[in-house]
């Protein structure tokens, strides 16, 4: 009984344990998951922005501005407007904690980043993408990764 429980407790760690993931490894899980394409956004549009905001790290958090929000994840999405931090009051527009933001299975990141897009803002939410891959070639993002 006692290696069963051992087992299993180990199974859940290792589900939430964070990932770094290559190029072509995030592009084909983000094609995957319905990304490429997503509201008019290139897979190479969403690769690009991944690797400015958290260098493909899903365990990235960034640092508090100013009113104590911070941006998490893979596509570092902010506990001001988007996902839950639980130590103030956010808008929490995904309905998920920031957390589940933190582990190797980015669906639930996924699942608010094509939220976020539907805002006004667009991939202009992502300051990253507005400053580097915006109007750029984009090419090698996704080129050799036989998708």
């Amino acid at each position: 009984m006692k290696v069963l429980v051992l087992t299993l407790f180990c199974l859940l760690l290792a589900e939430n344990e964070a990932k770094r993931f290559d190029k072509c490894e995030l592009a084909k899980s983000l094609k995957q998951k319905g990304l490429d394409g997503y509201h008019g956004i290139s897979l190479a549009d969403w690769v690009c922005t991944a690797f400015y905001e958290s260098r493909f790290d899903t365990s990235a958090v960034g640092p508090p501005d100013s009113h104590g929000n911070r941006d998490y994840g893979i596509f570092q999405i902010s506990s001001r407007w988007w996902c839950d931090n639980g130590h103030r009051p956010t808008e929490n527009v995904c309905k998920t904690s920031c957390n589940a933001f933190l582990n190797d299975d980015i669906t639930d990141d996924i699942k608010c980043a094509k939220m976020i897009v539907l805002d006004p803002n667009g991939m202009g939410a992502w300051v990253s993408w507005r400053e580097h891959c915006k109007g750029q070639d984009l090419s090698g993002w996704t080129k050799d990764c036989n998708l």
